[in-house]
C-alpha cells in the first residue's frame, strides 16, 4: 500500500542509497490524532526495542517533544523508528488508516469512545509490514501481515459504500482504496542520466496514467482530432430556428476542425485537403501526421481517451458561453518587442580608411 505522505523529519533517513528510510520486517503503529507528548509513546517504544524490530508511527501529526525524542532516540541511540503523517483529510484520512490498519493487522488507535487508547497499547495491536520504504514525498508498505478474510470483508464494504455514493470524488477516493487493499498498486522506478530528463520521463509516466485511468473509465476513441470530425455531421443534421443557432453550429463545428487542422498544419501538409479526405473516410481512418499517412487510427495505436476528449469539449463550451454572455475578457496586454537599435560608429574612426586602393 502506497500513500503520499513522507516523513516527518530527514534525520529519520537511515540509508545512503537515497533521501529515504528502509525498514524490513517493522511494526506499524496507526494513530488518527496529533502526537506531542513522548510519554504515551515511552509503551510501544520500549516493547520494539525489546524485540528488536523497527516501527513506524503513522498519524494525524507528531510534534514538539515527541518528534525530538523520536529524533534524538533515532540519531543517539540508534533506535529504528520513522513519523509519517496520515494521508488525506477528515473522514478519508480516517478511513485510509482503518484500510492501513486491517491489511497489516493492526488496529488505529484514538480518543473516540470506541477506540483503542495510545496508553494501552499491546505488540499485537501494531501492524506487520514485510516492507517499509519512506520518502519526503511518500511511504510505500509491501507484504502486509493482515487476515485475507478481514481484507476481504473490508474491500466488500467500501464496494457497497461506492454503489450507494452520489458523489463523483468520494467514488473515486473508495476505488482508489479497493485498488490499495486489492494489491492492485505498481511501482514504476524512472531512470535518468540527468535530473532533469528523469523529470521528463516522470511526466511522461503520469500523462500515461492519467491517460489509462481515463480510457477505463469511459472507453477511448480514435485520436488526431479524427472523433471531434466524426460529430460535425451530427451538427449538420439539427434543425435551426434562427440565424443565431445556425452561427453557434458553425462556431462548434469550426472548433471540431481545429485538432485535426493543427496537426496537419504543424506536419508541413496542407492542412485543409486532411480534414476534408478524412471527412469522406469510415469512422475508425484519419491522418497519422508522424509516418504522413492515412490509417485505421484505432489499430495503429494512436488513441485518445474518451473521457478526455468529451471534458475538452464540454469545458470549451464552458469558456465560451461565459465569454459571449460577459462580453469582456482578462487578459495580459500583449508586449510590443522593441526594435534592435542600429549599430553606432566606434569612436576614433573615421568615415573612411585611408591609404587603402
Amino acid at each position: 500500500m502506497k500513500f503520499d505522505r513522507g516523513y516527518i523529519s530527514p534525520y529519520f533517513i537511515n540509508t545512503d542509497k537515497g533521501a529515504r528510510c528502509e525498514f524490513q520486517d517493522c511494526y506499524v503503529l496507526f494513530c488518527e490524532k496529533k502526537i506531542n507528548n513522548i510519554q504515551v509513546l515511552v509503551p510501544v517504544l520500549e516493547m520494539i526495542h525489546q524485540h528488536k524490530r523497527p516501527l513506524v508511527i503513522v498519524a494525524e501529526d507528531v510534534e514538539g517533544e515527541a518528534l525530538t525524542a523520536l529524533v534524538l532516540n533515532r540519531l543517539k541511540v540508534g533506535l529504528q523508528v520513522c513519523a509519517v503523517k496520515a494521508p488525506g483529510f477528515g473522514d478519508n484520512r480516517k478511513n485510509t488508516l482503518r484500510d492501513m490498519a486491517i491489511a497489516s493487522g493492526g488496529v488505529v488507535f484514538g480518543d473516540e469512545a470506541d477506540m483503542y487508547k495510545l496508553e494501552n497499547v499491546q505488540l499485537h495491536d501494531l501492524g506487520r509490514v514485510g516492507e517499509a520504504i519512506i520518502t519526503k514525498d511518500d511511504t510505500l508498505f509491501m507484504r502486509g501481515q493482515g487476515k485475507k478474510e478481514e481484507v476481504e470483508k473490508r474491500i466488500a464494504q467500501i464496494r457497497d459504500e461506492i454503489s450507494v455514493s452520489t458523489s463523483d470524488y468520494e467514488k473515486e477516493k473508495m476505488q482508489e482504496r479497493v485498488a490499495k487493499l486489492s494489491n492492485g498498486v505498481a511501482v514504476i522506478k524512472v531512470g535518468g542520466s540527468s535530473e532533469v530528463e528523469v523529470s521528463e520521463k516522470k511526466d511522461r509516466y503520469t500523462d500515461a496514467l492519467n491517460s489509462t485511468r481515463a480510457a477505463v473509465e469511459e472507453g477511448i476513441v480514435p485520436g488526431g482530432g479524427t472523433a471531434l470530425l466524426r460529430c460535425i455531421p451530427v451538427l449538420d443534421g439539427i434543425e435551426v430556428k434562427n440565424k443565431d443557432q445556425q452561427i453557434g453550429i458553425d462556431i462548434v463545428k469550426r472548433a471540431l476542425e481545429t485538432p485535426a487542422y493543427t496537426i496537419a498544419h504543424n506536419a508541413g501538409v496542407n492542412a485543409s485537403v486532411v480534414v476534408q479526405k478524412i471527412m469522406g473516410m469510415s469512422q475508425n481512418e484519419g491522418y497519422d501526421a508522424m509516418n504522413d499517412k492515412y490509417v485505421d487510427m484505432i489499430a495503429a495505436g494512436i488513441i485518445d481517451p474518451t473521457k478526455v476528449v468529451r471534458t475538452a469539449l464540454v469545458d470549451a463550451s464552458g469558456v465560451a458561453s461565459l465569454l459571449t454572455t460577459a462580453e469582456a475578457v482578462v487578459c495580459d496586454i500583449p508586449k510590443e518587442d522593441n526594435a534592435m537599435p542600429g549599430m553606432g560608429g566606434m569612436g576614433g574612426m573615421g568615415g573612411g580608411m585611408g591609404g587603402m586602393m
